[in-house]
């Protein structure tokens, strides 16, 4: 049909840990939606996951970004503003970006990440 039914999932070292509401047929997904969650201290990179929703079948990756904890520690205020989404099979051309709102807040002892999932085209 030439859209998608979009979802993200935000993984934190491999470990999901929020999904997005499903924004149903569209190719510009807004959704707004702001997650505070406790940050491990040793934690290695943020991974935001642009999902599509298929219900006859698994859910197709539409493509992925990678926050690390050095690129954080260069945004010290947080980061905020469109990425370009990567491929995840390398076999799958990625067309496509998301924007997002990241930061870290607490002291070394007891940090949160605060996400917002923006929107995506």
């Amino acid at each position: 049909t030439g859209s998608s039914d979009p979802y993200c999932i935000v993984k934190i070292d491999d470990e999901a840990i929020i999904r997005t509401a499903t924004v149903w047929k569209t190719l510009s997904p807004f959704w707004g939606e702001e997650y505070e969650v406790q940050l491990q201290p040793g934690f290695h990179s943020i991974s935001i996951y642009v999902m599509d929703e298929d219900a006859l079948s698994r859910d197709d990756i539409i493509g992925k970004v990678c926050i690390t904890r050095d690129m954080l520690a260069e945004h010290p205020k947080g980061y905020s503003g469109w990425m370009n989404l990567s491929e995840v099979d390398p076999d799958e051309e990625v067309q496509g970006e998301i924007h997002l709102r990241v930061e870290v807040l607490g002291s070394q002892g007891s940090r949160r990440l605060r996400c917002s999932v923006l929107e995506a085209r």
